[in-house]
């Protein structure tokens, strides 16, 4: 299990270096990342948030880099980010993936459902990933709407697990993002560095 960030194509960004990235690819977040590979995070979440007046994103091309970190510095405001927890089953190949009705944000809906064991769905039509708890047992569908859709089985104490270590993939990649903005972003570093802690729930 990895906390992923659905990625694009940084095409025309210039405030800050990025990694070339797969289009509609997933990035796993973690320490493991490049200065690089942290600004593109970065720029991927703040530009989904980056939200015009009129409810268009404003452009990603000749903006001013405290109009295009705006929803970042603002502290009251809440934050999305497409993604979420992708998990890989090797010994059969099967992957989990995010959906359309995922984001990083709620990764944190994971550990309410071990909690509770009320049904999780992270899409619709196409696509409809959904987690099952049936006692002690997990079932991943990774679309419900296909009725031979492959599956991922496990316990509940290994999800448990799984997600103590997501956790700590987002804690290490926050100190990444701390030193990150440091050197990139140093007179808004302190903000950027807190919104992100806020989006993934790691505090800040």
């Amino acid at each position: 299990m990895h906390p992923v960030l659905e990625m694009y194509a940084p095409d025309g960004f210039d405030l800050w270096p990025v990694a070339e990235v797969e289009p509609f690819g997933f990035l796993p977040l973690s320490g493991k990342l490049s200065p690089a590979e942290v600004g593109t995070v970065v720029m991927r979440i703040a530009d989904c948030n980056n939200i015009a007046s009129d409810g268009d994103h404003a452009p990603r091309t000749a903006i001013t880099l405290g109009r295009f970190l705006h929803a970042l510095l603002m502290p009251e405001d809440d934050l999305v980010a497409p993604g979420g927890l992708r998990v890989h089953d090797t010994s059969t190949g099967v992957t989990f993936l995010p959906a359309c009705c995922d984001g990083l944000e709620s990764w944190r809906d994971w550990h309410r459902f071990v909690d509770d064991g009320n049904l999780l769905g992270f899409g619709h039509d196409p696509v409809s990933p959904v987690a099952e708890r049936f006692g002690d047992t997990v079932r991943l569908t990774v679309n419900a709407d296909q009725p031979d859709s492959p599956v991922i089985v496990l316990s509940v104490t290994e999800l448990r697990h799984l997600l103590a270590g997501a956790e700590g993939d987002l804690a290490d990649f926050l100190v990444l993002a701390a030193d990150w903005t440091a050197c990139n972003l140093p007179d808004h570093s302190a903000p950027v560095t807190a919104a992100l802690g806020r989006l993934l729930e790691m505090g800040g």
